[in-house]
């Protein structure tokens, strides 16, 4: 197994991906080129940018990638709160996504800060 798959940031991550992917199927014809595959790319792209800044040599490299991934799951938070207010989600569904996405975005920090606190000690 890769080791990116054992962070925990990357668990909630792809859960997050799946989540949203399945609820973008949801959104109205007239969205899915629009809105709804918005929401599909910055999804995938929160596990992406970690499993690829995990790959990366330096630590530094690593936090741009984390750093992309973070605001990532901004975009996606972005995108369920329209969806939501354009009625696209119940609001059980917007409720529970958003409260994966809150999940992820707490664990992508604490791996952010962890990684920042092993640069500094090296400085």
């Amino acid at each position: 197994m890769a080791p990116y798959r054992t962070l925990k940031a990357w668990q909630h991550a792809e859960r997050l991906a799946v989540e949203c992917v399945r609820a973008a199927k949801q959104f109205p014809a007239y969205e899915q080129g629009a809105l709804a595959d918005q929401l599909r790319r910055a999804a995938y792209s929160v596990p992406l940018n970690i499993a690829e800044g995990s790959a990366r040599r330096g630590s530094r490299e690593y936090r741009k990638f984390l750093d992309t991934a973070n605001s990532s799951i901004a975009e996606v938070e972005t995108a369920l709160a329209l969806a939501y207010k354009f009625e696209y989600l119940s609001t059980t569904d917007y409720e529970r996504i958003s409260a994966i996405a809150t999940e992820a975005g707490k664990t992508l920090f604490g791996l952010l800060r962890k990684l920042t606190d092993v640069t500094t000690r090296r400085t």
